[in-house]
């Protein structure tokens, strides 16, 4: 009989211990899980900030772009307008507006996608010829069509490459989604390089041209 309740002792003993054990055990596995978790929760969440603060930066590079391209449009229109109209035309406007876009064109060349990097760099080229179009243009009235020649340029062609360069950084955000927004792309893209090839042939050669070019 005392065998039989030391056995039943040491029994109770035993599973007091095991459970004893098995509760810590169990709650330390619970513990760890919980801080993995926690840290998981913790590296989405500074992931998920990253990629926001990515988002914002490549949000205001465009803005940005697509400010200065405009800008810069608009000023060497107006000095078109202006020295057609016989009116003394401040160089530092353009130039400023031209420095503007250059540095902001700078920085998208480390920046943009290849697809976005093609337009912009389109459209640099042509607002470079727009900027010769303006220096090469005399003051006051001038035969040949010339100021025509020049306001069509900063209205069509050029105009169409800054409105291309907007839609194609709203499509990059998914701001402005278009089905055929490929095909359309590729065929502006296409038309202002065309454009702004012949621009700057036609220049070159009214150059060769003029009177006093050797």
């Amino acid at each position: 009989m005392g065998k039989l309740v030391e056995v039943t002792t040491l029994a109770v003993a035993l599973i007091s211990v095991g459970g004893t054990l098995g509760g810590t055990l169990g709650g330390a596995v619970l513990s760890r899980r919980a801080n993995r978790e926690q840290n998981e929760r913790a590296d989405r969440q500074r992931a998920e900030e990253r990629q926001d603060r990515v988002q914002e930066a490549r949000r205001d590079l465009y803005a940005r772009l697509n400010t200065t391209a405009r800008a810069y449009r608009i000023a060497a229109r107006d000095a078109v307008r202006a020295a057609e109209r016989g009116e003394t035309v401040d160089p530092a406007v353009l130039d400023a507006a031209k420095e503007a876009w250059a540095e902001q064109y700078s920085q998208a060349q480390m920046a943009l996608a290849k697809d976005l990097l093609e337009v912009a760099s389109t459209l640099n080229r042509a607002l470079g010829v727009g900027y010769s179009v303006v220096k090469q243009l005399p003051s006051g009235p001038a035969p040949g069509g010339s100021y025509d020649r020049a306001k069509a340029w900063f209205s069509r062609p050029l105009s169409d490459g800054v409105y291309l360069l907007r839609v194609s950084l709203r499509h990059d955000l998914g701001v402005e989604i278009e089905p055929d927004f490929e095909h359309t792309r590729t065929r502006m893209l296409a038309a202002l390089d065309s454009a702004w090839r012949t621009h700057e042939r036609e220049l070159a050669e009214e150059q060769a041209r003029a009177p006093g070019s050797g």
